[in-house]
């Protein structure tokens, strides 16, 4: 569901997202232009978006969006400027938006691209949450590396170590499989200690 403010129920943006069968409300909203879950959209031509840094207009709007826990600036269009203002000032906004008010910035072409983005949002508020991991990922180029990875994974295992138990044992199988007293050629027994607790606790099921 996006929510459409009333002043905009004459745009083409709107008759593009119903066109679209997208599924939408038009009501009175204080702040912002779109409204998707959580997130509210100032919507802004690049004429509009100039005017409102002159009159001051566009720091108020920002302020009101920080109410939301999410927010978002779309500029949109790339007709030819018909106000005088400095090139500067544009970019001094645009970096002013994104680092002292840190609001996303999207330029898009035209309304059916803003359209584009609309929809998209609004599905990707209602896909439920993808279960985070608990590891940094990194790129993996060979099988080697992915090897490493695994071992420098448990506790007190750097690069250097995880190399020398590959290098002693040949194979991560071998290593996890290894007696305790054959590992102390790589491991001091703290290291060797934590390694098989991961290895042999059991997963609590809930």
């Amino acid at each position: 569901m996006i929510i459409v403010d009333h002043r905009e129920k004459n745009s083409l943006l709107l008759s593009e997202l119903i066109g679209r069968k997208q599924e939408v409300s038009i009501q009175h909203i204080e702040v912002g232009d779109y409204i998707i879950g959580d997130l509210a959209i100032e919507r802004k031509t690049m004429n509009d978006f100039i005017s409102s840094i002159l009159n001051k207009r566009l720091m108020v709007q920002l302020q009101n969006l920080k109410q939301f826990p999410k927010q978002l600036l779309i500029i949109e269009g790339k007709e030819k400027m018909n106000i005088n203002i400095h090139p500067n000032a544009i970019r001094g906004m645009v970096l002013s938006v994104l680092l002292d008010f840190q609001i996303p910035i999207i330029f898009s072409k035209d309304y059916e691209e803003t359209a584009d983005y609309l929809i998209l949002l609004d599905k990707k508020q209602n896909k439920p949450p993808s279960e985070l991991s608990l590891v940094a990922k990194r790129k993996a180029n060979s099988i080697q590396e992915q090897q490493q990875i695994i071992l420098e994974n448990f506790p007190g295992i750097g690069p250097s170590t995880a190399k020398t138990l590959l290098k002693e044992f040949k194979t991560v199988k071998k290593i996890v499989n290894a007696k305790k007293k054959d590992l102390e050629k790589c491991l001091n027994k703290n290291k060797i200690e934590d390694m098989k607790k991961i290895l042999e606790f059991p997963y609590p099921i809930d």
